[in-house]
């Protein structure tokens, strides 16, 4: 009987998922479904394990709908910039799931970002003006990635041919791992 609970667990798991558009945190999966934090943990992880589309965000799980596929953009442009640079993204179908930074003497550096909209980008911005952080690429003189998702590969060929026009995207160095192209 145990087992037919933690099915019908994870099945409620995808319901709530697919219900809502924004991440959904572990505690209130925790919560809703009446179990440890760390059992929706495991269930996610065994969910993916069965096929199922989950991202993990600072914010909590957001379920994939369709088939979304990624890539990441090397990009480079100043402080100013960074509002054109996310707009363009999402204008052109993007979802930027992170930021980050090769950094020769640290490695890489992540944060994500979870931007879906031009209010989200609004949001980001508010954010960073609003506190004494500084952009995380600043700390490679505005060299950084993006990993973006889109529901085509026609859609990330546009977002880069733009990101290109506007002078955003960078070359990749030799020291920095091929993986990231």
């Amino acid at each position: 009987m145990k087992t037919m609970k933690a099915i019908e667990r994870r099945e409620n798991i995808l319901r709530l998922l697919s219900e809502k558009q924004e991440p959904v945190s572990g505690t209130a999966l925790a919560n809703e479904l009446n179990v440890s934090r760390q059992v929706i943990v495991q269930d996610i992880a065994l969910l993916r394990a069965a096929g199922n589309d989950i991202l993990s965000m600072n914010q909590g799980y957001l379920i994939q709908s369709g088939q979304r596929i990624s890539r990441v953009f090397k990009v480079i442009h100043g402080d100013d910039q960074v509002e054109d640079e996310l707009g363009l993204i999402v204008d052109f179908g993007g979802y930027i799931k992170d930021v980050f930074v090769y950094h020769k003497a640290y490695g890489v550096l992540k944060a994500d970002m979870d931007i879906r909209s031009r209010h989200d980008i609004e949001k980001f911005m508010e954010k960073i003006a609003s506190g004494k952080s500084n952009l995380l690429m600043n700390v490679t003189s505005g060299y950084h990635y993006h990993t973006v998702f889109a529901d085509s590969v026609q859609l990330l060929d546009i977002i880069q041919e733009k990101l290109w026009e506007k002078g955003f995207l960078a070359s990749l160095q030799e020291h920095e791992p091929v993986e990231f192209n």
